[in-house]
């Protein structure tokens, strides 16, 4: 007979609503117990056994980081083993045509918010000799029509290279770039991708991939066998 949520590992989830966060949630599920956390006032569908949702928009970060410790501490969660911070956003076009609070949603979701909430964890990772895992894209070399995501998911890749060397033995850090997934983010950043959606890989499939690249202990990863051609192609989205 398998462990009650409360004896589980812990494992927190952010973007944990729909795509690969949710895909991911699902992988976990009666293996951790899970903290979910998203932008939607309510989680999709029945929560998972012993799972707790808590609203929080990483738009805005301080305020979304703030729920979730605040929710951990109720919880009496003072010991985290995995942390997928994956919640992420952004706009296709012209960066010229891409106004002030545009740039500034995808700069504070895709960077601000992961960086707040890594320093906000780090005591509870370390307690469980955890690791923390950021989602970002093959986009972030340079993407066209693509400019504050790119940047957003470059500084994101500096940010896992600074703290694994900072959090060294004590927290593992991975930083995973997908390629592109077949979701509805592409339409919302308004970008269709066309033929090129072929390419994409399902969030389940991405969320197994991400999954064992954790397992085996990788600190970094590039998955799907699409990636690099539709990054060279400069596809739109990459998440």
């Amino acid at each position: 007979m398998s462990d009650g949520p409360a004896r589980r590992p812990v494992a927190l989830v952010t973007g944990s609503t729909s795509g690969l966060g949710l895909c991911l949630a699902r992988r976990l599920e009666g293996r951790y117990r899970l903290i979910l956390a998203g932008r939607r006032d309510r989680f999709p569908g029945p929560l998972p056994e012993g799972a707790i949702y808590v609203a929080a928009d990483q738009a805005d970060p301080h305020a979304a980081s703030q729920a979730i410790e605040t929710r951990l501490a109720e919880a009496g969660i003072d010991r985290l083993n995995l942390a997928f911070l994956n919640a992420g956003t952004g706009t296709y076009g012209d960066p010229f045509d891409e106004d002030t609070a545009s740039v500034r949603r995808t700069l504070a979701v895709n960077l601000e918010a992961p960086l707040l909430l890594s320093h906000a964890l780090f005591a509870r990772l370390q307690s469980a000799s955890g690791r923390l895992v950021l989602i970002g894209s093959v986009a972030r070399t340079g993407s066209a029509n693509l400019a504050a995501y790119a940047a957003s998911k470059g500084g994101l890749d500096a940010l896992a290279r600074a703290l694994g060397e900072e959090w060294r033995g004590r927290v593992a850090v991975s930083m995973i770039h997908p390629g592109p997934i077949a979701t509805g983010m592409h339409e919302k950043a308004g970008f269709d991708p066309k033929g090129l959606r072929r390419f994409f890989a399902s969030p389940e499939r991405m969320a197994a991939m991400v999954e064992r690249a954790v397992e085996a202990g990788r600190s970094r990863a590039v998955l799907g066998s699409a990636a690099t051609l539709a990054h060279l192609i400069g596809s739109g989205m990459r998440r």
